[in-house]
């Protein structure tokens, strides 16, 4: 018996569904999910489970994890505290890492930054931040975030796919799954890596963020560069038409459709809808990426970087073009918040590329009144301690990872406008009141998507895959509208 004979005899129960070879089955199988499917909305097709409040997402990452307590976690107390060791009760035998294991002393470094309270709500917000004090009243923030992983690469695994362990499938991509298409001629889910001005100590960013994982490949997320030529390999090469290239994928689709005739693998299918969705991108993403003409006051909205490719400024608008063109999940990577040291030149840094930027998204969502159903969400994999990386100083320091607490932001898409949820210590070490985990966070997203997210599930090795787990999460309803 050949390979592909023996290969086609063993084939399994889905492949054998797959192929549409029992109707009697699928049928019986209709009959079953009849009540949920009920339960579906429209637009977004059959796995929503309630009409959501979000159509679309930009997440927007700041890889390294920001310092809570000189952003948005006002501690007043610590100036008292200042050089004197963080107490063993707060610190309560926690875990440390390489970089401040090897420690004898951790002294207390209060921020170096002025706070004050801002809008109705009264959020207190650094100096550094001027653009987004503005408009506190726009934002639902969670003090309170916490997550296991005390490391980098587990860290941003964690908040990107719920695991730790990399190789699962990525928010973006269950985003994907779950509410389908918003636009023909482009993916579903788009990643843009933002150049920060202070490359002073980059973290490693790669696919495997925004991988499909045990999901279809189609809800990988793409790639775009910043320059002519945003995603590699889509134009035609020197000489070759688009009339050739036409030809050319109707040919290779012929054969893929008979080779999915003999073998049933859906990747195979995956694979015709991506070529045929690189070829429809020939037309559309010169359009999308050309901001010639795009009004000199929205440019203005977004801050002086926004011509330089690349930026942070360039790229949100980027995300905002992508938004009103039905992309469903933008993520935008930003680098450099690792700040073991030197933060108080690192810190106003990180502060001017991402700070007038995420005022202009919003206000320019509001405006196109697109706010209420795009979720904007920002905040890194863990936060910071409160005590010095090294020693102590009033106009210069650096701090270790945190995990036990740090505080992300959401805007739009349901997220409770005004929002302050969460409570920390006076160390900004130890949650005081209302913990919410990773799990929670997106379980939460996903309710805003429209997804009960204990049911949007995926069969793979025997088992129903979710993105929050197998633990219990929660939907933090404080958050929602």
């Amino acid at each position: 018996m050949s390979i592909l004979s023996e290969y086609v005899t063993t084939e399994t129960r889905r492949q054998f569904f797959g192929r549409g070879m029992n109707a009697v089955g699928a049928a019986a199988l209709g009959s079953l999910l009849g009540r949920d499917m009920a339960e579906a909305s429209e637009p977004g097709g059959p796995l929503l489970h309630f009409a959501p409040k979000a159509k679309r997402v930009i997440y927007l990452h700041m890889v390294g994890g920001p310092s809570q307590m000189d952003l948005f976690d006002y501690k007043p107390k610590m100036d008292e505290f200042f050089g004197k060791d963080l107490p063993d009760s707060i610190r309560n035998g926690q875990r440390l890492t390489g970089m401040t294991s090897g420690q004898a002393r951790f002294p207390v470094q209060p921020s170096k930054y002025a706070f004050k309270q801002h809008g109705k709500s009264g959020m207190w917000v650094s100096e550094v931040l001027p653009w987004k004090s503005k408009m506190v009243d726009d934002m639902c923030f969670i003090r309170s975030m916490h997550t296991e992983a005390i490391n980098h690469e587990p860290a941003i695994s964690y908040m990107q796919t719920g695991n730790q362990v990399t190789g699962r499938a990525c928010l973006g991509s269950w985003a994907s799954y779950g509410l389908g298409s918003g636009n023909k001629d482009l993916p579903t889910f788009v990643v843009l890596v933002a150049q920060p001005r202070n490359t002073e100590q980059i973290q490693a960013i790669s696919a495997r963020l925004w991988n499909s994982g045990f999901l279809p490949g189609e809800h990988s997320g793409v790639a775009f560069r910043s320059g002519k030529d945003p995603i590699l390999y889509i134009n035609n090469p020197n000489g070759v038409t688009s009339a050739v290239r036409r030809r050319t994928l109707d040919t290779i689709k012929a054969l893929n459709e008979r080779n999915y005739a003999i073998v049933g693998d859906e990747e195979i299918h995956t694979r015709i809808s991506q070529y045929e969705m690189a070829f429809r991108m020939q037309s559309s993403v010169p359009e999308l990426t050309d901001l010639s003409k795009e009004p000199a006051s929205t440019k203005e909205l977004y801050g002086p970087d926004i011509d330089k490719p690349g930026s942070f400024a360039h790229s949100i608008l980027m995300a905002r073009r992508l938004a009103e063109r039905g992309v469903r999940f933008t993520q935008i990577y930003h680098n450099n918040w690792d700040h073991h040291g030197n933060l108080a030149k690192r810190m106003p840094d990180q502060c001017a590329d991402v700070d007038q930027p995420c005022y202009g998204l919003i206000q320019d969502l509001k405006q196109r009144g697109m706010l209420d159903d795009t979720l904007v969400i920002w905040g890194g994999e863990f936060g910071r301690t409160i005590y010095s990386q090294g020693g102590v100083s009033k106009s210069n320091y650096g701090r270790d990872h945190h995990p036990r607490c740090f505080t992300m932001w959401m805007a739009g898409g349901g997220a409770r406008p005004g929002a302050i949820y969460g409570e920390t210590d006076d160390f900004s070490y130890n949650i005081v009141k209302d913990p919410c985990h990773i799990h929670d966070f997106h379980a939460t997203v996903l309710q805003l998507l429209g997804f009960n997210h204990e049911r949007l599930t995926f069969k793979h090795q025997g088992l129903d895959q979710r993105l929050t787990g197998v633990e219990p999460a929660k939907v933090i309803k404080e958050l929602i509208i």
